[in-house]
């Protein structure tokens, strides 16, 4: 996967890109990053990116010039065999899940635009991207950090990256549920110990215990997601079961 970003400070994905899961991802050719400074494409002698809404009011406005030449010029780059996702993040956009997190990871090449200021022309929006996402009901100081989240969490279900194929499928939200409870060695540690049922060998009770528990810790942490999840007879049997103790 290709993966551009557009920011006025791409200084701050250096740590980011070449630390941890997203550096062996590139390491191993699974994914490349490049960060462009959009200010680079503006055709404004001082290299001016912003100006003053129309109507009036506070803040400035990033301009759509230089993000749509950056854009195109990505896109002419494009070897891939079909366009690239232009992503905006946006307060405005789309919530990430984990659901999009996959949809993105089927893609060839995706484009960041992280915006700073009061917003940006409304004509990018309308006119250049194919997504908006936020990463949460909040506004941060530009775009750049929730690029990062995004990219982090694709680029880790790319095929290879976690070197174990099995490693996010029953993470948190992917099978629909939250993650079951998780323990290593020692069994004992300072009297706290392991469920039984792990220490057990039985695998069918130990997939059982772990279906248990992600119901549960979904139905007290997160019931919202199970509006949406499809229960099995079994599982609405436990969850009566508890309710009634």
């Amino acid at each position: 996967m290709k993966i551009d970003v557009l920011s006025l400070f791409p200084e701050m994905f250096q740590g980011v890109f070449g630390s941890s899961i997203l550096k062996k991802a590139q390491e191993n050719n699974h994914a490349s990053y490049e960060v462009y400074n959009f200010r680079e494409y503006s055709d404004h002698k001082h290299q001016s990116v912003d100006d003053y809404p129309y109507g009036g009011g506070a803040g400035m406005v990033l301009k759509a010039q230089p993000i749509f030449d950056a854009v195109e010029t990505l896109r002419e780059s494009n070897k891939a065999s079909k366009p690239p996702r232009v992503i905006l993040m946006c307060p405005q956009g789309e919530r990430l899940t984990q659901k999009k997190s996959e949809e993105l990871a089927t893609e060839e090449h995706l484009i960041f635009i992280c915006g700073h200021y009061e917003g940006y022309d409304e004509r990018i929006r309308e006119h250049l991207v194919t997504d908006e996402i936020s990463i949460g009901d909040y506004v941060l100081t530009g775009g750049e950090l929730g690029a990062m989240v995004v990219i982090d969490s694709v680029v880790r279900l790319l095929p290879g990256v976690l070197g174990n194929q099995e490693s996010h499928m029953k993470d948190s939200f992917s099978t629909g549920l939250l993650e079951h409870p998780q323990y290593t060695r020692p069994a004992d540690f300072r009297g706290y110990k392991v469920p039984e049922v792990l220490l057990s060998g039985n695998h069918a009770k130990i997939e059982e215990w772990r279906e248990q528990e992600a119901l549960k810790r979904t139905l007290t942490r997160r019931s919202d997601l199970l509006k949406k999840y499809p229960l099995t007879d079994k599982q609405k049997k436990w969850i009566q079961q508890w309710k009634n103790t």
